[in-house]
């Protein structure tokens, strides 16, 4: 990632709010008072993002929850810390709770962990933001289920071993803290929330290569 030029001052969340472009084709993030401008998906990155949401809408369709469960196009998630504000790869929606966020239909903010039924997080080479960070911050929100999807095993060896190998983690939130499941190869994946997600690493990453 690179800091925007134009950012000298350390903004909070409603001043990025209010700052970031109408209609931009550049998509940022504000960690820690800083704008940051995201590097946009391409190649394998935004394959693999596109394909694991067509296999989430086939599981929330088979579960029912087709039109409930929803993935927008974008939003911005809003964590506790007021200086941070981060735009995920995929985030899965409960539209039957969505109309207790204030800020969701003026500016498709969401701050309520009842409001996500998940996120996802594809890596590159902000690795660190999608390993400490976020991780940390959807903890403290709440957010009952991240994925951390390590498909060039980029993250560090004490989380996706020795030598490094692509890399599947399901963060479930258990009293309070977020228990890392590693699933890597021909290993099934297993999601509480979406248990008929039956593909393996293998097979996911395998869309992409």
């Amino acid at each position: 990632m690179t800091q925007s030029q134009a950012e000298l001052k350390l903004y909070s969340f409603d001043e990025f709010i209010s700052w970031y472009p109408e209609n931009s084709e550049v998509r940022y993030e504000l960690h820690e008072g800083v704008i940051i401008e995201m590097p946009k998906p391409k190649g394998k990155h935004s394959n693999l993002t596109g394909s694991l949401i067509e296999q989430l809408l086939i599981i929330i369709r088979q579960m029912g929850k087709g039109g409930i469960w929803t993935i927008p196009r974008e939003s911005i998630v809003k964590p506790k810390r007021e200086q941070s504000g981060y735009e995920p790869d995929i985030i899965v929606l409960n539209q039957e709770v969505l109309e207790a966020e204030p800020r969701w239909e003026s500016e498709s903010i969401i701050q309520n962990p009842d409001s996500v039924k998940l996120i996802v997080e594809v890596v590159s080479t902000n690795w660190r933001d999608d390993y400490y960070n976020k991780l940390r911050d959807y903890e403290e929100m709440g957010i009952e289920e991240y994925w951390i999807v390590d498909y060039a095993a980029l993250g560090p060896k004490k989380f996706i071993g020795n030598p490094k190998k692509p890399t599947f983690f399901v963060c479930n939130l258990e009293d309070g803290e977020y228990q890392m499941n590693r699933f890597t190869g021909n290993t099934v994946i297993s999601s509480p929330t979406f248990p008929q997600f039956n593909l393996s690493p293998q097979q996911i990453f395998a869309l992409v290569l």
